[in-house]
């Protein structure tokens, strides 16, 4: 038998409804090329509505059980992140992360997000097979919630795993603006004692009058001559000339001291330079991130003052890792102990042992650890940027390991999602596709002008599907950046048999085919999970005709 969280608990009711769902203006999609490369037209009509009959027969199937009801408020609020270090941020009512929301598989979640904010923002469920005009992308699939205002989120949960929510506002997810959500199954064939979610961040927001803002604000002005992922206004090109590659005309990233100095000191609008330059990674294919952050986070702590769970000598835990940075992948660990992993994005997969799992942003995994007796750090490495984040396992006495401890497993087997394959009761069905939508990753960091297919997010541009199709997702990664790529409302499978998931990594210079099934209609966000590059312009949507 499991224990039961006390965190469980749901948070309240809240009903209120504002603001409504407003409807994306439609665009007539042109020809049904099924080569996916046409880029669609701008006027009325063709594509399923956010709301439309088709998203509410769909919602109907998947509807029953009980309303699960919470109530949540988007604030300012000062947030520890260690003895002596606190931050000003925004979060979901002053915690970081939000209190994770818990619901059981076949219910309906009736969620109130209350905006305290200054700006407006949005929920956006990562990983759900949600109804349409609940999915939380302004502009596309409801209105901004203005400052002042709330919106209740009212949708049937009908799978079961480990979920996250966000905003879909700006770049508001890398401030403190995100929390668990965790989809449980009423017929769960996993046994284990207890359960341990662990979120994973990468911080700036606060830090010596930085913000995400003043990030994107620094990084959209781009790098002068130092491209790495393809320049060119149309970002087809591969020059590899990165800014984490060897031949960086001898930039060097900034130091505390010395020559680097002024430059650290320079302003985005408001707080030091945040420019990553230098950090690299065989696993990411090269450049590993354009963000150099001031804290790692392991469930809003830092690594001297970390999280701390306690079990029992024997105990066997399942841990849920959830990934919820900007522009970071993490390397995980649990010092002294193998990993077995059983799910990855909330699908479960054929179990596997490893010593270390390497996290996309946006990315989830479940493991099971069968957790020996003493102190034991679950460390996560910023894979390419040197630094780390870390948590503590406690199952009995003994001293705390230090906090540059390094462990071991950080070295040793690693599992990537291409390494997984698909539980059988979550395989798709055999069968030819009979759309590939093309999406080439272009872009780069020489103007910072990242894309799909040489454009820029635009609303109204759809690449058109049919309910009932089997649809081919190729990414193909014309840059020199590793791109986590996300699809809403639905899980594509890995090619061979690979696991079902909604967010993977897309390695650059790589082409990534991926298929799911075109049943659950309406408008659809595929985009970077890099928080910047998605906000910068690597979003695009796919669209159900008619």
């Amino acid at each position: 038998m499991r224990s039961i969280p006390s965190r469980r608990a749901v948070l309240g009711a809240g009903a209120a409804l504002a603001g409504g769902t407003v409807l994306a203006a439609c665009s007539d999609g042109g020809s049904a090329d099924h080569s996916g490369m046409n880029h669609g037209g701008k006027g009325p009509g063709g594509y399923v509505e956010p709301d439309g009959k088709e998203v509410r027969a769909a919602e109907a199937e998947r509807a029953g059980g009980r309303t699960e009801k919470v109530k949540l408020t988007a604030t300012r609020t000062r947030l520890d992140l260690a003895d002596g270090t606190s931050v000003p941020s925004w979060a979901y009512d002053g915690r970081l992360p939000g209190k994770e929301v818990r619901v059981a598989a076949g219910n309906t979640l009736a969620l109130t997000l209350a905006n305290n904010l200054p700006q407006a923002t949005s929920l956006h469920w990562h990983g759900l097979a949600l109804r349409n005009d609940m999915d939380g992308v302004p502009a596309l699939t409801q209105r901004d919630i203005k400052p002042g205002a709330d919106f209740t989120y009212r949708f049937a949960v009908p799978h079961p795993g480990t979920y996250w929510f966000h905003p879909h506002s700006g770049v508001q997810q890398d401030r403190g603006l995100y929390a668990p959500l965790i989809v449980e199954d009423p017929k769960e064939p996993l046994e284990y004692d207890k359960e341990w979610v662990v979120v994973l961040d990468d911080w700036v927001d606060g830090v010596d009058g930085s913000t995400p803002d003043a990030v994107m604000a620094e990084l959209s002005k781009g790098m002068g001559g130092m491209d790495h992922g393809g320049g060119g206004s149309d970002g087809g090109g591969m020059d590899h000339s990165g800014h984490g590659m060897s031949n960086m005309g001898g930039r060097k990233e900034p130091t505390e001291k010395g020559d680097g100095e002024k430059e650290g000191k320079k302003k985005a609008g408001k707080g030091p330079s945040r420019m990553m330059m230098g950090a690299t990674s065989k696993l990411l294919g090269g450049d590993a991130g354009d963000v150099k952050y001031p804290y790692y986070l392991v469930n809003g702590r830092t690594p001297q003052d970390p999280d701390r769970f306690e079990a029992k000598p024997g105990d066997r835990v399942r841990i849920r890792l959830i990934n919820a940075g900007g522009d970071t992948a993490f390397r995980v660990a649990l010092g002294g102990h193998r990993m077995t992993v059983t799910h990855t994005d909330g699908f479960p997969v054929e179990h596997a042992e490893t010593d270390a799992l390497l996290l996309g942003m946006g990315e989830r995994y479940d493991v099971l650890v069968t957790v020996k007796d003493g102190v034991f750090p679950l460390t996560a490495l910023a894979e390419g940027k040197k630094e780390t984040a870390r948590a503590l396992l406690r199952t009995g006495g003994g001293s705390a390991p230090s906090a540059k401890a390094r462990p071991s497993e950080l070295d040793g087997k690693l599992l990537t999602a291409d390494k997984l394959k698909a539980d059988s009761s979550v395989l798709l069905k055999r069968g030819r596709p009979d759309r590939t939508v093309t999406l080439k990753l272009t872009g780069g960091m020489d103007t910072y002008n990242w894309g799909i297919n040489g454009k820029k997010y635009d609303p109204e541009q759809r690449y058109p599907v049919s309910a009932g199709e089997r649809v081919r997702l190729r990414f193909m990664n014309a840059t020199t950046m590793w791109h986590p790529m996300h699809l809403h409302g639905h899980t594509f499978a890995l090619p061979g048999g690979g696991p079902r998931k909604d967010t993977a990594i897309v390695l650059p210079g790589r082409t990534l085919d991926v298929d799911f099934d075109a049943d659950n209609p309406g408008l659809w966000m595929v985009h970077c999970h890099n928080v910047y590059h998605g906000e910068s312009g690597m979003m695009t949507v796919l669209g159900y005709r008619r």
